[in-house]
């Protein structure tokens, strides 16, 4: 198994490249997203998670082999609970994740901040999630006006995200 947690590549450059490409093949993730991961560059094939307030899916995810994959949350951009924190972004690291990104809430910063796995959130919320299975996993999400769809690939350096139907040349 390839981890995809350390990159040369650059977003600028991704851009610079697709900057007329209006297909929607490539897209740029809202800069909105805040680093909380040990790792802040990573890369892999994204597999989509909707919940609102219950990570019972999240859990089920990290929990399962993540084959160097970037786990994208639809949160709804919510911010009363987290969605991810210590415990789950270990079990990431472990079964192999590149990455997490939340629209949402993460918690445990002094935790996730030093586990080898990227982490994006909008905000940090010590408040934890419910747990009654609601949720889906594997659909198409929008989040911040992106379409993210599982099969997609993420890259995220220091300069954002962003999303490519195909994977990318990395050099």
């Amino acid at each position: 198994m390839t981890l995809h947690t350390s990159a040369s590549f650059s977003t600028c450059d991704f851009c610079d490249a697709h900057r007329a490409d209006d297909s929607g093949d490539f897209r740029v993730l809202s800069p909105v997203f805040k680093d909380f991961g040990g790792q802040s560059s990573f890369h892999g094939q994204v597999l989509t998670v909707k919940c609102y307030q219950d990570n019972s899916h999240v859990k089920r995810a990290v929990e399962s082999d993540g084959q160097g994959r970037v786990l994208v949350v639809d949160g709804a951009g919510c911010l009363q609970r987290a969605l991810l924190g210590g415990n789950l972004a270990a079990a990431a690291v472990r079964h192999g994740w590149a990455g997490v990104v939340v629209h949402g809430c993460v918690r445990d910063l002094s935790e996730i901040r030093v586990l080898p796995i990227g982490i994006r959130a909008l905000a940090l919320n010590p408040m934890p999630t419910l747990r009654a299975d609601q949720g889906q996993t594997g659909g198409a999400v929008t989040i911040q006006g992106t379409l993210v769809q599982t099969g997609d690939w993420l890259y995220a350096d220091s300069d954002g995200m962003v999303l490519s139907c195909r994977a990318l040349h990395i050099s």
